[in-house]
């Protein structure tokens, strides 16, 4: 996938998943594009491995279920970096 597809789909996962998960988190246009693109790789990862069974790094792709997949892996990165930070999301 080409940096623009990428771009495009960390902005609409990163945010669609900060308006679903509850509480505030912060960051900027460039937190929630990172955090969809983190959520990219983290759901195509997972349907990866739920599909053939192996662990292989694969990102999702520009399209409805790719967004869908990216978006439930940037809420899991919404969670697992605040196991890491120690933050609290209220």
């Amino acid at each position: 996938m080409n940096i623009i597809a990428w771009i495009i789909l960390g902005v609409i996962a990163g945010a669609i998943a900060k308006a679903i998960y509850p509480g505030r988190q912060g960051g900027g246009i460039l937190a929630t594009m990172v955090l969809g693109m983190v959520g990219a790789l983290i759901g195509g990862t997972l349907v990866t491995l739920l599909e053939t069974g192996r662990l292989q790094f694969t990102a999702a792709t520009l399209s409805i279920p790719g967004i869908i997949v990216a978006i439930i892996g940037a809420i899991i990165a919404i969670f697992l970096w605040g196991l890491f930070t120690g933050r609290t999301s209220y």
